[in-house]
């Protein structure tokens, strides 16, 4: 493991004349960057592929046609409006913290290239929020979308979920050593990869069955967003394994316990109220998610019987417009109004 002459992690100065943007001496983090996006001549060239990948992702919210869903909205049970709440405030809390920790994990980055994506991914965690917004401002009757926003306040089981999430990110704001920049490093992939996806499948699971098929499009283009972030981490994750100070043990105790607080959140917010979602099947997915995303970054999955290397919403995650792993490249070239891309000759994803 490389030797750590920091006790802290450093920060990038805002121009430092006497550093070396030569591609042969750049590196991901402790590097000597000016500071400059130098990128005509780039180490990590599928930094490159991502960042413009990220850039064919454009869209706007507010170009999706949810009126209908307001319709659906009140036709929900009451179950369902309950999760539809829960899940959309807790979905808002994940983006909202991304925008704010990714700077302070950016900030000690010394390629520009993955800065470069870096800052793409804080832009669309913002542009997430708004479209929140628009589907709360949209859909949720006035007099209740401040309660929306504040679910976690009342309901205990969402309050410990995000205290748990931000926790281990303010222990490196609070304490930016090496070993805590792994950490949350490690949290932010838990999130990107783990924590957003039975939320995805709750608003999947209405669109299978007609309801709220406006707002399932908006998370489809969410849900595109976030595995670009996701390749991001499955780049980085094994590069810092190389250099900063961690265990094996720290790792799978880190997804484990991401495992337990989302299958308890789920639980608690859907259950067994949703066709076609149990608690059972909550479980096996976020499982299936877990071992995936350990063999993405080298590691041997956590969970080894045979029920969790498989989804158990393969027919969902078809409507997502990804392939039925929910971890492979998107087909977005179809014309339709939720297509915003440029170009389908994309570079890069044969890296992947």
């Amino acid at each position: 493991m490389y030797q750590l002459k920091q006790s802290l992690m450093p920060i990038n100065p805002v121009f430092n004349p006497k550093g070396n943007d030569n591609t042969g001496n750049r590196l991901i983090w402790f590097g000597e960057t000016t500071n400059l996006m130098q990128l005509n001549d780039v180490r990590y060239s599928w930094a490159v592929s991502l960042y413009r990948q990220m850039r064919e992702n454009f869209w706007i919210p507010e170009k999706i046609d949810i009126t209908q869903d307001i319709v659906d909205y009140v036709n929900l049970t009451r179950e369902e409006r309950r999760a539809f709440d829960g899940i959309l405030s807790y979905l808002t809390f994940l983006d909202s913290v991304q925008t704010c920790n990714v700077p302070h994990l950016k900030n000690s980055v010394t390629a520009p290239e993955i800065a470069l994506c870096m800052a793409e991914q804080i832009s669309q965690e913002a542009m997430h929020n708004q479209s929140y917004q628009y589907v709360i401002e949209t859909v949720i009757p006035n007099d209740r979308r401040t309660q929306l926003y504040e679910f976690w306040r009342s309901d205990l089981i969402l309050k410990e979920r995000c205290e748990f999430i931000a926790g281990l990110y303010q222990k490196y704001v609070d304490n930016p050593t090496p070993e805590n920049y792994f950490v949350s490093l490690l949290a932010d992939y838990l999130l990107e990869s783990i924590y957003f996806y039975n939320g995805f499948i709750f608003f999947y699971n209405l669109s299978s069955r007609m309801l709220m098929s406006g707002i399932a499009d908006v998370f489809k283009m969410i849900n595109r967003d976030e595995l670009s972030h996701v390749r991001l981490y499955q780049k980085l994750i094994p590069e810092a394994m190389k250099i900063f100070p961690h265990s094996r043990e720290q790792i799978y105790e880190m997804f484990a316990c991401a495992v337990q607080y989302e299958c308890k959140w789920t639980s608690h917010i859907v259950g067994d109220n949703i066709l076609g979602i149990t608690t059972k099947s909550t479980e096996q997915y976020t499982k299936y998610l877990a071992n995936i995303r350990l063999q993405a970054i080298g590691l041997e999955p956590l969970f080894t019987e045979s029920v969790y290397k498989k989804s158990p919403y393969v027919h969902l995650e078809r409507l997502s417009d990804t392939k039925k792993e929910a971890h492979t490249k998107a087909n977005f070239f179809e014309a339709s109004v939720t297509s915003y891309v440029m170009s389908s000759s994309i570079e890069g994803w044969d890296d992947f």
